[in-house]
């Protein structure tokens, strides 16, 4: 049985978090070969607590018992995305406009594949970096890893 990708687990879990009132943040799955480890985010408004992450635990283990997407022996941690998240879905992009963030791209974009500032927010396919006067625009597609730089 091949193991389920990124995506599908996405696909499982999201509905199953969202029902229990929390967002499904992001999802790391490093699978197969023997023991391995799937990470699984959580967020809410009111923030995570460790009763949140024990709860959406048992039930995405549930899930995976019962659909059992992944052959293999795993981990599960259930966590929050913590202060310095990345950001993941577009809606980030949109929710954390006016957030100090730094960006690692695919390729170079301006001749930079890294840049740092303050996230003015997501136009279309899209997102506009403030660096200290200067807009930069940055396709999403070119965006590796994202993530909020804590204040």
């Amino acid at each position: 049985m091949a193991v389920a990708g990124r995506s599908e687990l996405f696909e499982l879990l999201e509905p199953e978090v969202e029902a229990l009132g929390y967002e499904l943040y992001d999802l790391e799955a490093r699978l197969g070969g023997g023991r391995g480890l799937l990470r699984v985010f959580i967020d809410h408004a009111d923030g995570i607590s460790l009763e949140d992450c024990e709860k959406v635990s048992r039930q995405v283990s549930a899930i995976l018992d019962v659909e059992d997407p992944i052959p293999d022996d795993y981990n599960l941690e259930v966590s929050s995305p913590g202060l310095d998240r990345k950001l993941v879905k577009e809606e980030h992009f949109d929710r954390f406009a006016g957030s100090k963030v730094k960006l690692k791209l695919r390729r170079p974009v301006e001749g930079r594949r890294k840049i740092r500032g303050i996230l003015v927010g997501r136009e279309g396919d899209e997102i506009v970096i403030k660096e200290d006067a200067e807009d930069t625009r940055v396709p999403l597609v070119e965006v590796d890893v994202a993530r909020v730089i804590p204040e």
